[in-house]
């Protein structure tokens, strides 16, 4: 479960900010949290496009996340201008809060510990245009805030934390009740063709160009060999940068959001030894090339799923003959800066040797359950089951969306 945290102020030393910070290192095993600033936000001003990268940003996490706590301070008896010039520009032309579970805590000097500023922003949750779902009662009020932490940041009275954490578990219960009612965004039929462009795309080389890496390169001047690459924390070269894909004891591959399949990490390995089998001259190619027609319909749903934020990843594990084979599927999916779809990271392998390998080191076994499971292929057999297509990893239930899904940036390839 995802949860973003919201900072309910701009100040830099905040109590909320604390908070937060602490229930995201306390309560990690019982959701991930993402803690966002609202400090880089604009002042609301409908005249403004709203169209601002702190706000896109925002916009996108709170869409992807399964529910929001905001933290609230109180100044004046009510919530600080920041927060409400941010919840302006959420319900203007963007409304990621619409439909979401919202859980509020305040921290605040005094006893009441925000209770004035909480009853405010319930209100201003329930607003047209902002429609949030906000969890009742379980009000967490932390007064006397500048007492209520050790030097470690560490919530000190354990009263306090064991009310904490029963307001959290009905927050995730209730996530969970929200999300069986909640709809999926719409999915837009994906153009798997490449007939247009976004800002990397490499002009001047058919995307189906068996030589396109090569002539890609040529054109755009890429780096190379001995070339330096500045990554996040690390500088390397690209023939280090090679080695380490190479040497990940999973297969990779990359297909931007213009779906064009840009990348695979085993280009050094014959397709027959592959688990998931790609060809060197399928890099650069259109995704209606490496896929077979017949799955195309299955191939958009997932890259739809994935760029309507309905989900940041679809799994799946295509059955195979190979007793020795469990044949997984990973597709996450990747972000710009400003938190926008970037296209999708596939990541292939055989999960029957890391599952050996677990049983024997816990000394366990695989026992059947409520549906009976097949220990070497991992397919379940029960009647619920979804029917996959072992060529493409196709399912046939596409357009669901609990629906096992597609090989979407490669397919079993039939090169």
């Amino acid at each position: 479960m995802k949860i973003i945290g919201l900072v309910g102020t701009n100040a830099e030393q905040s109590y909320n900010r604390q908070l937060l910070q602490y229930i995201q290192r306390k309560f990690k095993n019982m959701f991930e949290m993402e803690i966002m600033e609202i400090k880089d936000l604009p002042l609301f001003n409908q005249d403004e496009p709203g169209d601002d990268i702190a706000i896109r940003l925002l916009d996108n996490k709170i869409k992807r996340a399964d529910g929001v706590i905001i933290a609230t301070p109180e100044h004046n008896h009510t919530i600080p201008t920041a927060l409400k010039s941010a919840l302006e520009w959420l319900s203007f032309k963007v409304h990621p809060l619409e439909n979401k579970p919202v859980m509020i805590v305040g921290a605040s000097y005094y006893d009441q510990g925000s209770s004035r500023a909480q009853l405010h922003l319930r209100q201003i949750l329930d607003a047209p245009g902002v429609n949030a779902y906000v969890l009742p009662g379980n009000e967490f009020l932390l007064g006397k805030v500048k007492e209520a932490f050790d030097e470690d940041g560490n919530l000190k009275e354990q009263r306090t934390i064991d009310f904490l954490e029963s307001c959290l578990q009905n927050f995730v219960q209730y996530v969970n009740v929200i999300a069986a009612l909640r709809k999926p965004q719409p999915i837009a039929d994906e153009d798997l063709t490449v007939s247009g462009k976004i800002a990397t795309t490499i002009e001047g080389v058919d995307p189906d160009d068996p030589e396109w890496v090569e002539k890609a390169a040529e054109i755009v001047g890429a780096a190379e060999g001995n070339d330096y690459v500045k990554l996040d924390r690390g500088v390397l070269t690209v023939d280090q940068l090679n080695m380490f894909m190479r040497a990940m004891p999973f297969e990779f591959t990359y297909a931007d959001d213009n779906n064009q399949f840009l990348y695979y990490n085993r280009q050094h390995q014959e397709p027959s030894q592959m688990v998931g089998p790609r060809a060197p001259e399928q890099a650069g190619n259109r995704l209606s090339t490496v896929h077979p027609p017949h799955t195309y319909k299955n191939v958009s749903w997932v890259i739809g799923t994935l760029r309507a934020g309905n989900q940041d990843h679809v799994r799946v594990i295509v059955p195979q003959p190979n007793k020795d084979l469990i044949n997984v599927h990973n597709y996450q999916a990747m972000y710009y800066p400003d938190g926008s779809y970037a296209g999708i990271n596939e990541l292939i392998f055989n999960f029957k040797p890391w599952l050996d390998w677990y049983l024997k080191e816990t000394g366990q076994r695989l026992v059947g359950g409520n549906a009976s499971v097949d220990a070497t292929s991992s397919a379940s057999q029960s009647n619920n089951a979804t029917s996959t297509d072992a060529t493409s990893g196709a399912s046939e239930s596409a357009g669901n969306s609990d629906a096992t899904a597609v090989d979407t940036t490669s397919g079993a390839s039939e090169h």
